[in-house]
């Protein structure tokens, strides 16, 4: 089986998938390995249905679940060069709306966070919509500040973009970078290089517990609030997409629902 796992390593890292996608690819196929035992260079479709559904029977999302046969899938077809077509439709996902937090909300979060370097950090994620992966890996290069812009290199999908950053930040960042070498991280943590993704998470939960704020917001709700209130100012729906670097405008438009004005202005029948 280890044999099999190195292969597929190989063959994602030949066509630069992310370390984070390595990780999560190789833990499906050796979960898929161990349940078949046998046979391990067959491909057998109906068993990989079998293995799927077991897992929806033990409560997996639909997420998972498509994770799951993308890497099988992956697998196959490049590992064990499975010539014909794997016949297994993808789960239905469920449409969710984002969650969202309101101006107000954000600026009460950020009202309660003591350390400057942690407020900074939240404040940035949701002034420039960048994911915690995003932030935690921030340099202090990718900074411009006399163009008032942010340069986030291999982001998700390996895709580099430019994003905004705020002039209200500048004299703040400066000082958090000061003595700093271009190529060291902007929010290193206090043992030497950069913070861990659950780290900076918990800084926000721990900041929205003190709020008293009754939703179910994540980090990733600060991402969500920048692009909401960029459309809500009235921003163009494509520049929107360029600034979250989102491969599918319909991926932008969602937020679309969150902001429809109309729906704002219906009044409930209840008098």
């Amino acid at each position: 089986m280890d044999v099999y796992l190195k292969k597929l390593e190989d063959e994602l890292r030949l066509r630069n998938y992310s370390p984070k996608t390595i990780k999560s690819y190789a833990a499906c196929v050796e979960k898929y390995l161990q349940a078949k035992q046998s046979n391990l260079d067959s491909v057998d479709v109906d068993f990989i249905k079998q293995h799927l559904l077991a897992m929806i029977e033990k409560g997996a999302a639909s997420q998972t679940t498509n994770q799951n046969l993308q890497a099988i899938n992956f697998f196959c077809w490049n590992v064990l060069k499975y010539k014909n077509k794997i016949d297994i439709k993808f789960a239905k996902t469920p449409s969710k709306l984002p969650v969202v937090l309101s101006r107000q909300e954000i600026l009460t979060i950020l009202e309660t966070i003591a350390n400057e370097k942690h407020k900074l950090m939240i404040a940035l994620a949701y002034s420039g919509g960048l994911r915690v992966s995003e932030v935690i890996n921030l340099r202090v290069k990718d900074v411009n500040l006399p163009e008032l812009t942010i340069h986030l290199k291999g982001a998700k999908g390996n895709k580099d973009r430019i994003t905004v950053f705020p002039e209200k930040l500048v004299e703040k960042i400066k000082k958090i970078s000061s003595g700093k070498d271009s190529s060291d991280y902007v929010f290193a943590s206090e043992r030497g290089g950069k913070l861990t993704e659950r780290t900076a998470q918990k800084i926000f939960e721990n900041a929205l517990d003190k709020t008293g704020i009754q939703k179910d917001a994540t980090f990733h709700s600060l991402r969500h609030s920048f692009a909401t209130h960029l459309l809500e100012n009235g921003t163009d729906v494509r520049y929107v997409q360029e600034l979250l670097g989102h491969a599918n405008i319909r991926t932008t438009q969602l937020y679309t629902k969150v902001t429809n004005p109309s729906l704002k202005k219906i009044k409930s029948p209840l008098e």
